[in-house]
């Protein structure tokens, strides 16, 4: 397998925006990385672009008069959440439009889904609507509002009986870059914000003042009734001048004051940290992260950014690998396009990503080996998988019979006649089985028809 070098490449849309397809996943060859031929570091750099949703021509900031942004109380989750959730991806533009949100809960409705992900915090920084976070206004990240009345908005959705999940990017945020440059990357050539290929800044991921941020982003949106936040950008950075970052918290190198340790803490140990933190502050909500969908296949380190499948299977809720075909490298499985593939390269991914699943569980049963079966039962990992698929025209034009191949994909990874599910014996291979989730950024979902 082959790394897609720049497949996620800019779309230009009929309305002039440039647009790119996020979430993002980079696939290389992994026999020669395991080799030593090849790095994900170096691969990923050369892979990576940021990823854009569609935006109106016209971003007007939301009316700031108290009247004109009053909003009902806050709301409660939903009382009978889906086990299995199938959704679709809006912005916070077309979730904070009432025509645009009229007719996406007319498409969920339609066609068989039950679920919406909206941005709460996209990649830009700013929030989509006004938190009661006095540290969110201070930074500036409420001079772009998208949705002036989100508890009204979680109501229209739960009461068709629609799960909600809240949209968070964490560590590349140029507005709290900008607010706080003692928590950012910064260029030690020039003293000043680092950026990455596309002109945006970082924050350190070992900063844990960025991590208090998030979760209180998290906190008021699970206050006002959304059913679960989704986590991305939950990584170190992979793109432009890696060499000239300097970490105001995280180093390749240091000495703790006391002498104990002199070797560096890991990109791995600390984005492993920052999700026990999130799990230690959100203990009772639902909780779900973005991986690179090279994390499922990639058994040998952390891709150079931090992502290792296994540390998200132990404190999230759902884990949604990024497995958009038209993002796999010519030659991929032998195929010419990979995008032409839906079927072959979704499995292909899932039944990676199940199998470390079901080896992970396996090994914290043999860990308490001991204990009785009530006991063995409360230590298995009840995270489930739910990946984002392709719902956009990229390598080929995504017609509905392509989406649907892509479903069907990750339903037979989960199915018990599996391949996967030789080594299964106390559980159906279908606890596993989270959903899914469709990403197409211009939020028209015109290729899908259930």
């Amino acid at each position: 397998m082959k790394i897609l070098i720049g497949g996620a490449a800019i779309l230009l849309l009929a309305g002039g925006f440039f647009l790119f397809a996020s979430p993002r996943v980079a696939v290389f060859d992994g026999n020669a990385a395991a080799n030593g031929s090849s790095t994900p570091q170096t691969v990923l750099q050369k892979a990576l672009s940021i990823l854009k949703a569609d935006e109106p021509a016209s971003n007007i900031p939301a009316p700031h008069s108290e009247n004109a942004s009053a909003d009902i109380e806050n709301q409660r989750p939903l009382a009978s959440p889906p086990e299995v959730a199938k959704a679709i991806y809006l912005t916070g533009w077309s979730a904070g439009s009432e025509s645009k949100l009229a007719s996406s809960m007319d498409l969920i409705q339609k066609r068989g889904l039950n679920a919406v992900i909206i941005d709460i915090k996209d990649y830009s920084g700013y929030v989509s609507y006004r938190m009661d976070v006095p540290g969110v206004k201070a930074t500036g990240a409420e001079n772009e509002i998208r949705i002036l009345k989100p508890n009204t908005v979680v109501k229209k959705l739960h009461d068709k009986n629609i799960y909600v999940i809240g949209r968070v990017t964490v560590f590349q945020d140029p507005i709290l870059a900008k607010a706080h440059p003692e928590w950012a990357l910064k260029n030690k050539n020039t003293g000043k914000l680092w950026l990455d290929n596309h002109g945006l800044a970082w924050l350190d991921p070992a900063g844990s003042s960025t991590w208090d941020y998030v979760i209180s982003i998290a906190k008021d949106a699970l206050n006002r009734g959304f059913d679960e936040i989704n986590f991305d950008y939950i990584r170190f950075a992979s793109d432009g001048n890696l060499d000239a970052i300097q970490y105001p918290f995280w180093q390749k190198t240091r000495t703790d004051a006391d002498l104990t340790r002199t070797d560096a803490e890991t990109k791995r140990e600390v984005i492993r940290g920052f999700f026990k933190y999130l799990r230690k502050n959100l203990p009772d909500a639902k909780i779900s992260a973005d991986l690179f969908g090279l994390a499922t296949i990639d058994t040998w380190d952390d891709l150079g950014i931090g992502q290792v499948i296994e540390d998200a299977y132990r404190y999230f809720d759902y884990v949604s690998p990024m497995v958009y075909p038209s993002h796999y490298a010519a030659g991929t499985l032998g195929y010419k396009n990979p995008a032409q593939h839906p079927y072959e390269i979704v499995r292909y991914s899932m039944d990676a990503a199940l199998k470390r699943l079901i080896t992970y569980n396996q090994k914290l049963i043999t860990a308490t080996s001991s204990a009785n079966e009530s006991s063995v039962i409360g230590h298995r990992s009840s995270v489930k998988l739910r990946p984002w698929l392709q719902a956009f025209d990229l390598g080929a034009v995504y017609t509905p019979a392509m989406i649907n191949e892509q479903i069907k994909a990750v339903t037979d990874a989960f199915s018990n006649n599996s391949s996967t599910n030789n080594s299964i014996t106390n559980t159906q291979i279908t606890d596993y089985y989270g959903g899914w989730l469709l990403w197409d950024p211009t939020n028209k979902y015109s290729s899908y028809r259930g």
